[in-house]
Order: C-alpha cells, then sequence, then structure tokens
C-alpha cells in the first residue's frame, strides 16, 4: 500500500528522437499515477548542452501525445513547482551545490580534462579501478582563492563516504548494497556552472515533492550516490524502482537508437495505432496477467484497464525483448476492432499521402473487405490503391496470362468477361460471379486461371481483396475500360 500523495515525473533529455524505452519509462509512470490518484510530471532536462538536439524537446512532446499520455504539471501546461526546463532553474542548483560546499558535504575540484586521463591511467596501472583519486578533498580556502586568482576553473565534486555501505531499497529488485569505498566522488556541478544529472534530478525531486522514482536501470549504479546526496541535504529520498533494459529484438543486448523500431517516430510514421503500441509496452517489463472467461491471458487490453491493475513490485528485473512481430500482430487486432468510420479516419490521410484523391465514401465500402489484410496502417496503399488511381497502368501480357494459358486464351477471358459484365442487369458481387464462373468453364478453363487473368486486368496486382466486391466499388464502366485495355495488351502480344 502507498501511504502518500503519489507524485512520479518522466524527465528525458532532448538529444534525439525518444526511444521507445523512454516511452515504455514515461507509460509505466502514467500507470502508477493513475493507479494512486496521482501526479504525472513531465521534466525536461536538458543540462547536458553537448547532446542538444535541437527541435527534440517537441519532439518529445508530441511522442508521449501520440502514445496518449498525458502529463498533470510540465513545461507546456506549467505547474506549482515550475519551470519545468532544468536550463531555467540554474540558480537553485548553483545555490544547493554551493550548500554542499559550505557545509562539508562537497569541494572544488581544478583537475584538467588531460589531468584526469593521466589520473584515472595511473589508477588503472596499480590494479585500481580506473576514475578520480579523490585529490580535491585535500584542498583548502586557501588553494581555492590561488586557482582561482590563476583563473582555473572547478567542478564541484560530492564527498562520498569512505567507509561503510549504502542500501537503496528498490520496489522491484530489493535492496541494493554497495560499499561506499568503491564508489566515485561524482561531479555535481561541472566547470560551466550546469550541473550533472546527478545534483539536478535529487534538487528537482526534492522540490517537485516526488514521491516515487521509476526511472531505467541503466541508472542503478548512481542510486547509491544519490541516496547519500538525500542524506547530506537532510531531505527524504523518494521510493524507487529501476525498470528493466528494453532488448533488440533478436534478444541479444540492449536495443539501441540504430535499431528497428527504436524510435517513436518509427511507430507514428509507421503505420501503428497508439493504442496497439501502449498495449504492447505495457507488457515489455510487466506482465498485465488477466484472464479471460476460457482462462487465456488477455492479450488486448487499455492503458486504463493495465492502471487499475499496475503493481510496480511486479516489474520484471529481466530485460524484455521487443518482438516486432508480435506487435504487428497486435495493431492488426486493433486495426479489426476499429469501427469503419474511425478506421476510415486513419487510413484516408495514408492514402493521401501516397498521392491518392480519396472519395470517402468508396474507403467506406473498401474498409469491410480489406481489414482482415491489413496489419499496418501504410499497407493500405498497396493493397487498396488500385480503387482510387483513375488511369491504372495496364500490366505486361506476361502478367496477365496466367500459367497453363496462352495468350488466345487469356484475350478470349478478357473479351467474354467484358461481354457478359456489360449485359449485367445489376452490378453485384453475387451477380457478378454468377454470370463469370460459367464463362471460365465455357472456355475451359480452370477458375484460378479465368479469375486470375480478370484480377490483374481490373486490379493491376496478382494478390488483391475479393474480385467480385472490388469490381462493384471500383465500378462497371471501369472494370469495363480495364478490361478492354488489358485485351488490347494481349492481342497486340498476338500480333
Amino acid at each position: 500500500m502507498i501511504d502518500t500523495t503519489v507524485r512520479v515525473r518522466f524527465a528525458p533529455s532532448p538529444t534525439g528522437d525518444m526511444h521507445i524505452g523512454g516511452g515504455r519509462t514515461a507509460l509505466f509512470n502514467w500507470l502508477f499515477a493513475r493507479h494512486y490518484g496521482g501526479t504525472f510530471i513531465l521534466r525536461i532536462e536538458d543540462t547536458d548542452e553537448k547532446r542538444f538536439v535541437e527541435n527534440s524537446q517537441q519532439g518529445i512532446i508530441d511522442g508521449l501525445r501520440w502514445l496518449g499520455l498525458q502529463w498533470d504539471e510540465g513545461p507546456d501546461i506549467g505547474g506549482p513547482f515550475g519551470p519545468y526546463i532544468q536550463s531555467q532553474r540554474l540558480p537553485l542548483y548553483r545555490e544547493w551545490a554551493e550548500w554542499l560546499v559550505a557545509n562539508g558535504k562537497a569541494y572544488r575540484a581544478y583537475e584538467t580534462p588531460d589531468e584526469l586521463e593521466i589520473i584515472s591511467a595511473a589508477r588503472k596501472a596499480k590494479g585500481l579501478p580506473p576514475g578520480y583519486d579523490r585529490r580535491g578533498r585535500n584542498l583548502g580556502a586557501d588553494d581555492w582563492a590561488k586557482y582561482d586568482a590563476e583563473g582555473r576553473p572547478f567542478v564541484v565534486r560530492f564527498k562520498m563516504p569512505l567507509e561503510g555501505e549504502t542500501t537503496v531499497l528498490d520496489l522491484a529488485r530489493g535492496p541494493i548494497t554497495v560499499q561506499n569505498d568503491r564508489m566515485q566522488d561524482l561531479v555535481l556541478l561541472k566547470s560551466d556552472g550546469f550541473p550533472t544529472y546527478h545534483l539536478a534530478n535529487v534538487v528537482d525531486d526534492h522540490f517537485m515533492q516526488i514521491s516515487h522514482i521509476l526511472r531505467a536501470d541503466e541508472w542503478i549504479s548512481t542510486a547509491p550516490v544519490h541516496s547519500q546526496l538525500y542524506a547530506a541535504f537532510a531531505w527524504e529520498m523518494p521510493q524507487i524502482a529501476h525498470l528493466p533494459v528494453v532488448l533488440k529484438i533478436d534478444g541479444k543486448g540492449k536495443m539501441s537508437k540504430r535499431d528497428e523500431g527504436a524510435a517513436i517516430s518509427y511507430f507514428v510514421n509507421g503505420g501503428y495505432l497508439p493504442d496497439a503500441v501502449t498495449n504492447f509496452l505495457i507488457n515489455v517489463g510487466w506482465n498485465y496477467g488477466e484472464k479471460d472467461a476460457q482462462g487465456e491471458e488477455v492479450q488486448v487490453f487499455s492503458k486504463d484497464d493495465a492502471a487499475r491493475i499496475f503493481d510496480v513490485t511486479r516489474v520484471s528485473t529481466n530485460g524484455t525483448k521487443f518482438d516486432l512481430v508480435k506487435l504487428r500482430w497486435l495493431n492488426g487486432v486493433y486495426i479489426r476492432n476499429m469501427e469503419t468510420e474511425a478506421l476510415a479516419d486513419k487510413l484516408a490521410p495514408q492514402l493521401e499521402k501516397a498521392g491518392y484523391s480519396v472519395d470517402r465514401a468508396k474507403l467506406m465500402k473498401i474498409i469491410p473487405i480489406i481489414r482482415e489484410r491489413i496489419q499496418l496502417l501504410t499497407e493500405i496503399t498497396e493493397i487498396a490503391g488500385f480503387f482510387f488511381e483513375a488511369d491504372l497502368p495496364t500490366p505486361a501480357p506476361d502478367l496477365l496470362i496466367q500459367k497453363k494459358m496462352d495468350a488466345a486464351q487469356a484475350a478470349n477471358s478478357l473479351r467474354r468477361a467484358r461481354e457478359v459484365l456489360a449485359a449485367l442487369p445489376e452490378f453485384t458481387p453475387h451477380a457478378i460471379e454468377e454470370a463469370l464462373r460459367p464463362v471460365a468453364e465455357e472456355l475451359g478453363l480452370k477458375a484460378g486461371q479465368f479469375f486470375g487473368t480478370l484480377r490483374v486486368a481490373v486490379t493491376g496486382r496478382a494478390v488483391s481483396p475479393p474480385l467480385m466486391e472490388s469490381m462493384e466499388i471500383i465500378g462497371r464502366a471501369t472494370v469495363l475500360e480495364r478490361l478492354e485495355r488489358a485485351q488490347a495488351v494481349v492481342e497486340k502480344a498476338l500480333a
């Protein structure tokens, strides 16, 4: 049971496209907040100027909105503990870094980057862990004054205890204990006056009254340092849980930014539905775990369904493979379950992007015969683009002539089909099929051969949605015109 007001945050850095792992972290924070009726905060951690990428903050906001995650406080909507962009809070970090120094909890260190490399190499040569050797702890105010007069820049480093051990209770993993002498005196404030992650996130979490931290497991090693920082400030540390790494599709190693499906934009542009992606992400490192009436595990559920039962102690401690094949399948399920009007709203922009002029009434007729065939919204152009082509390119003869047919048989098939369809009293799928099937027998052809030729002539494709229904939607005049053009192409090949 949670006995405090829940306030959680998602705190991404604007360093490029938002990683799918970041989306999963945001989603788990949202689930936790909604489960306990708490507050979900968006905070932008942009103090790493070297990695900052222009416009990526807006990309983060757009990606989270696409996933359907709405925050209660953040840079775009404000809140009682703003600003929510770290570069706008620099005086606060400097104040508390100076407080730590004044109270003997931190110190100035004046080494240059080149000197730090030499120090680290020397430690490694002695069989010690690489890193800083804490020599700055021995400097006093007189030394600082001397170096300041020389114009030497400095950083502020935290004085990690040199003895004993630090234990942090992880809500998902249990106690995490490290020996203090194995930890570094990490930099809190850089020489340019900007804070590192370690100082900024501790100060912000305190002053934003964060109650729980759900963050990626890459930060596990820093949890003991952050715990000691809270103790140095005499502040209460939020409860913490580390979320498992998102693994590559093959399960071998952490998913990197270069891997397929690593960025939220991949799904935004790739024909995925937000609800399908969030449904899938919830089971990446956690398990919905509900059963249906038949005792089968429920695969399709909403964010709100998951929020009702979300329990952070059930978060996995092992990395979880990001299975794009399963996600595509799940996306297809969502497409099949959508109302026709809603699906038309999603498919029309895909067709328009491909250059088609979309007749909404025609699209509404197409959806029932194609929804079972697509897993991604983007597939609509390949599967159904021919419905909207005013001048469909006439297929080549070799595509129109089916296996074990000759050109004369193909030409006769197209001619007779055109004659029969032109004479039909009504142009419906049932009437079309009833009229055409006897023609195949009349010509001594198998149904697959006869209708294969007609399919290519009418749709331009060897595989298409149901042919009779497609003909009705395309319309008699266009069907007859396409059959005539295809017949002419085959007859020319005969000449």
